[in-house]
């Protein structure tokens, strides 16, 4: 009798086994896969690189499909999660997010992929440390670091005792963005938490940090205003914002003597070619950037294997270096897709 339930057992497990395996290798076997790229703003050439480096790896592979969305003119956190849940109803397998806001788009959208098995890679803006859970791993800049980056190159421009400076900033929530703000006041006074106040010799403008919810003709007025003041402050943009506005180059040629004399100094993140082409025409100062195009290749390696093979990324975040432009080097200091 024990023998009998012995031999039973074993073969029962040999057939669960099979099953298993058999259940796993068509889940992996699966004729296409489908990744959204999930960008802050969709009309916006930063993620739109990203959509073609995952693209560019998607035609490496054999079954695999990229599809683009987004909210679209502007950084709405309501319509980049309203947009995720239509996809996720669209037979979309994963999705490769750009976060605006932590809080809102876990609780209206990532809680319901979670429920689905949808897995979700983050990239550009990562979400907030207590929402990580929800994400497989974020690929993209270290947004602490590139803040600080930004933040010792405005020291190269100051000119008086207690130095004023402006921030620009799109949606007030957004992670990637709060992290570079914290790192330019880390870089000017050792500190990250509260606004500069001249104890470090800087001093942020009363009216700033501007927040411009990625809205361009909004972003352009701001640095328009700010470049007509007699003593205008430094001009530091965390991301592109004014400078992705078509119209900025023809708005900004008022200014351009007061840019040129180093009376009214810009720099900004990000060197998508309409910045380098201001940088060009000597409307941009000296400008920081990324690697839209890696982030979104890397992402859709990541995810693909994850679906093909069930393999989780190794680290929770991969870091990608950044890169300087200005007037001397705007040729040849970057590559855009």
């Amino acid at each position: 009798m024990e023998l009998f339930f012995c031999r039973f057992f074993s073969r029962s497990l040999s057939v669960l086994g099979i099953l298993c395996a058999v259940t796993l290798t068509q889940a992996y076997a699966k004729e296409e896969f489908t990744i959204a790229v999930i960008g802050k703003t969709k009309n916006d050439s930063f993620y739109e690189q990203s959509f073609k480096g995952c693209l560019s790896f998607a035609v490496k592979v054999s079954n695999l499909k990229c599809i683009y969305d987004g909210a679209e003119d502007y950084q709405d956190v309501r319509t980049q999660s309203l947009v995720i849940n239509e996809l996720a109803e669209q037979n979309v397998d994963a999705f490769l997010v750009s976060t605006t806001d932590s809080e809102y788009l876990v609780s209206h959208a990532l809680k319901n992929l979670n429920k689905k098995n949808i897995p979700v890679i983050t990239f550009d803006s990562d979400l907030l440390p207590k929402h990580q859970k929800y994400r497989l791993a974020y690929i993209g800049t270290n947004n602490f670091d590139f803040g600080t980056a930004l933040g010792e190159l405005a020291k190269k421009f100051k000119k008086s005792e207690k130095q004023s400076i402006c921030i620009q900033s799109g949606h007030h929530t957004t992670p990637n963005l709060n992290d570079r703000i914290a790192g330019v006041r880390h870089a000017l006074s050792g500190q990250s938490k509260k606004r500069l106040a001249a104890e470090s010799g800087w001093v942020e403008h009363p009216r700033c940090p501007l927040y411009t919810m990625g809205k361009r003709h909004a972003s352009l007025e701001q640095v328009e205003r700010f470049s007509s003041l007699k003593n205008p402050p430094i001009f530091l943009a965390v991301a592109g914002f004014a400078q992705f506005n078509p119209e900025y180059i023809e708005t900004m040629k008022a200014a351009k003597s007061k840019i040129t004399d180093g009376d009214f100094v810009i720099i900004s993140a990000d060197t998508e070619q309409i910045q380098l082409d201001a940088l060009k025409h000597g409307l941009s100062t000296v400008n920081l950037g990324q690697k839209p195009f890696e982030m979104g290749r890397k992402s859709a390696e990541l995810m693909y294997n994850y679906l093909m093979k069930g393999l989780k990324p190794e680290l929770d975040k991969y870091y990608l270096d950044y890169h300087l432009c200005d007037k001397s080097n705007f040729e040849n200091c970057t590559v855009n897709y």
